[in-house]
Formats: C-alpha cells, structure tokens, sequence
C-alpha cells in the first residue's frame, strides 16, 4: 500500500497561454520533510495553489493523501506567506486560531469544549498562549507567524504547507520556527517553500528545484553547480557545506 502524502504526475499549468508548470512529476511519502525552491515566477506559488485545490492543471493528475486536492482540503494545514486578514481587524490571537477548527459545514457553528482543548494545547506547542488574548495588531512579524502556524495546526493536520514561512522575521526567529517545524515533522509531513536554500537544507529530507520544471535533490547533493544551473548564481545564502 502506498505511504504518498502527495502525488504529482506530469502536471502542465498555463496562465493565459504563458506555460508556467511544465511536466512537473513530484512524490511526497508520509513523515518527509520536503522543501521547495526556485527563482521568482518559477512556479512555486502555483504548485501549492495546485496542492491546496485552487486551481486545476492543464495536463497531468494531482493527488493529496488519496484524494483531488480540493476533497483532502480538511486534512491540510496552510501557513500564508502574509496573513490573509487585515491586522487592525478587532480579534485576538485565541480568535484567530480557533478559525482553524472551522470547516466548509461550519455555517452558524459554535466552538466546543474540545475545539478549545485544542486549541490551548497547539498555542502552548508554538509557545504562544501567553499572548491568547493580545489583539493581533499587536504582534510582531514572529509572533504572527506562530498564530498562523497555531492555526494551521489545530485542525489537526496530516499534511503542512507553508510558504516562506519566515520571510519576513530575523534570522533567530527564523531559526525557532525551523526548529519548531523539525519536532512537527515526526508526525505530520511537511512541505516549505523557501527562497533560503542553504538554511533549509539543514532541515529538509529533500530540496525539489523548481523553474518550471522540477528537479529533486537529496540536501547531500546540493552544490554550487546545481544551484548555479537552477538560479544563475543570483540566489541568498547559496554556499552550503557537506560533511
């Protein structure tokens, strides 16, 4: 039986018959760590939008956890690049969070006491529920990264996807939400796009280059050629050094 989270096969997608995925083939297996890379415009936002069941490809199939992406929605858990609500809205952290229990059936839905079990529990694990009722235009870029990751977790996810997670928070922060992700990863498998290859690559099982098409490297394989051929030369922390 098959353990694939994930299953792509020879996907096209055209934005108004400009080609941007071009026979892309990508298999995720339950309890990877996979990261995603690439130039700007390389694809990488629409291949998620792929995953999350936003957008259909031209060409190809896509599968998540056995399912069209649109049908596995429930079970995936997506962290924004940006938060998708304006930050002077009037609802605290706890409030936001908690939208993460909610589902398509949820019309007129009250939260339960297990919703909010829940929710105590994740806010502890990404070590915000010292800010549960702080208002969120009061948060900083790291913190706001933890609330939207707090709700990407507390519907209980099989698969996690996040894109650039921490681009905008300092380098330590960055780093606490990586080691985060890593304690995450030993039960529920996890995809990230990053524009930082030689920081994630201390992290990730696999690095899948994307430009369109697609390749997939083992971190140990990673090298200044093969990030050369995929960025030309032009990309952040590219030199990362193999024992």
């Amino acid at each position: 039986m098959s353990t694939a989270v994930v299953s792509i096969e020879h996907v096209d997608f055209d934005y108004n018959g400009l080609r941007v995925l071009e026979d892309v083939s990508l298999t995720v297996e339950q309890g990877e760590f996979l990261g995603i890379v690439g130039p700007n415009a390389g694809g990488k936002t629409t291949l998620l939008r792929l995953l999350l069941g936003e957008l259909k490809p031209d060409r190809g199939k896509v599968r998540v956890l056995g399912r069209k992406p649109a049908e596995a929605r429930q079970h995936v858990g997506y962290v924004p690049q940006y938060p998708l609500f304006q930050r002077d809205f009037p609802i605290t952290v706890e409030q936001v969070v908690l939208m993460g229990r909610l589902t398509p059936r949820s019309l007129g839905f009250r939260y339960t006491r297990e919703d909010h079990r829940v929710a105590e529990r994740v806010m502890e694990q990404v070590e915000i529920a010292d800010i549960a009722r702080r208002s969120i235009g009061r948060l900083s870029g790291g913190q706001t990264q933890r609330v939207l990751l707090a709700r990407a977790l507390v519907g209980e996810p099989s698969l996690l996807v996040l894109d650039e997670p921490t681009a905008n928070i300092d380098q330590r922060r960055e780093t606490d939400i990586f080691d985060l992700l890593r304690q995450l990863n030993e039960r529920i498998t996890i995809i990230v796009v990053s524009h930082d290859i030689g920081f994630i690559s201390a992290y990730v099982n696999r690095v899948a280059c994307l430009n369109r098409t697609l390749l997939c490297h083992s971190t140990a394989e990673l090298d200044a050629d093969t990030i050369t051929r995929m960025y030309g030369g032009h990309v952040h922390h590219v030199e990362h050094v193999h024992d």
